[in-house]
């Protein structure tokens, strides 16, 4: 009786064992997502929001919540709103600006995981993540360099952080590349989500002569600026940002740079679902399927702009005369391919004051993208302080 009461102590541990783990593999996670524009901006929080359903319809047990249009100054009481009152087990927070209050976070709460988008700190339990664009500013502006009939072309910008520095950069970049007489004219707005800023910065570009027109901010306001002035009979070429804003400017628009943040999304999730994460710095490109050419999911280049850019032609050193059509199609095959093949930031390059910020033969590390604040050769002024 003594060794058949033991081998019913064993087994029901066993059986209690195979049930906690049964439960502990149907537990529910909870991801709190914190956006720094409202999610219907159609720009940089849409996507981040896009790739959140994304990321629920392929994981069954993900519970999820966000908070939209949060001040960067607010980002520590929303934070604390998310860790304490709603128990999430994990909080994203999408911005650059929020970085140093998820780092104070991450200490606070120990045993909590972040995850902080755009940034460059880590700790124990926070760890970055970014799907990154410089690959398609280029892209887009070789396209730009080719199509512009003034020589002069505009960008829409919000903050001057390295994040916008280095997508201007690489947009100048292709610019240069493309046609060397053209010059980019920046103009800070001081807003993520200013439509009325961004619409009266794009006018004011196209008064002083800009007839190709980019921007860093979370709306299509350049967009329709530039459509309006197209249907009125003065082609103005627009990129789009973020998100499929073709829509917005069918006659305007040639490309853009398109983001999928969902698969990011997913990784994570299922790493701190299988107890496999760790504060890693993510960071994906065109290889990763993160960082994609167009202006909207359904073409790379707006069909209406395709006979131009083949008319073009530019002289390159891998490929001699080509086409500015199939050069940004080589380009974007290369980018897929890895750095190690094409990256628009290889030396020798110049900022626009003239002293050399890569060297001949010389790629910038990813430390020198993260910190980038000067411009490079074929971008007007300075950089605001």
């Amino acid at each position: 009786m003594r060794i058949f009461g033991h081998l019913m102590v064993v087994l029901a541990i066993l059986l209690f064992g195979a049930g906690c783990e049964k439960d502990k593999s149907s537990e529910k996670l909870k991801a709190g997502f914190i956006y720094v524009g409202p999610v219907g901006d159609y720009g940089f929080s849409h996507a981040h929001d896009v790739g959140r359903k994304f990321a629920m319809e392929k994981l069954p047990w993900l519970e999820t919540t966000f908070i939209e249009s949060v001040a960067e100054s607010d980002s520590a009481r929303i934070i604390d709103r998310l860790v304490q009152e709603q128990k999430m087990d994990v909080v994203f927070t999408a911005s650059f600006g929020y970085m140093d209050d998820t780092v104070k976070a991450s200490k606070k709460y120990p045993n909590q995981k972040f995850m902080h988008c755009s940034g460059f700190k880590q700790t124990e339990n926070m760890g970055t993540y970014f799907a990154d664009l410089y690959q398609m500013y280029y892209l887009n502006g070789l396209m730009a360099g080719a199509l512009t009939k003034t020589d002069k072309i505009g960008y829409v910008a919000a903050f001057p952080i390295p994040e916008l520095i280095r997508h201007i950069d690489a947009f100048a970049l292709g610019i240069k590349a493309a046609n060397p007489k053209a010059k980019l004219h920046v103009r800070w707005i001081y807003a993520w989500y200013g439509p009325d800023k961004a619409k009266e910065a794009a006018e004011s570009l196209i008064a002083e002569g800009a007839d190709t027109l980019a921007f860093t901010e979370d709306t299509p306001a350049v967009i329709e600026v530039g459509q309006a002035h197209t249907e009125k009979g003065k082609q103005i070429y627009t990129f789009s940002h973020y998100s499929p804003m073709q829509a917005y400017g069918k006659d305007s628009v040639v490309s853009g740079q398109l983001v999928d943040w969902g698969g990011m999304y997913v990784k994570v999730l299922q790493d701190i679902k299988d107890g496999t994460w760790k504060n890693e710095d993510m960071w994906w490109l065109a290889e990763q399927k993160a960082a994609i050419l167009g202006g909207s999911f359904d073409e790379t280049i707006n069909a209406k702009f395709v006979d131009e850019l083949k008319a073009y032609k530019i002289n390159t050193k891998d490929f001699g005369s080509i086409s500015a059509f199939d050069l940004v199609e080589k380009r974007y095959a290369q980018m897929k391919e890895g750095v190690e093949v094409f990256d628009p930031f290889t030396g020798p390059i110049a900022d626009n004051k003239g002293k050399i910020r890569i060297p001949a033969g010389s790629k910038a590390s990813k430390g020198d993208l993260l910190s980038m604040m000067y411009y490079v050769d074929g971008v007007e002024g300075d950089i605001p302080k």
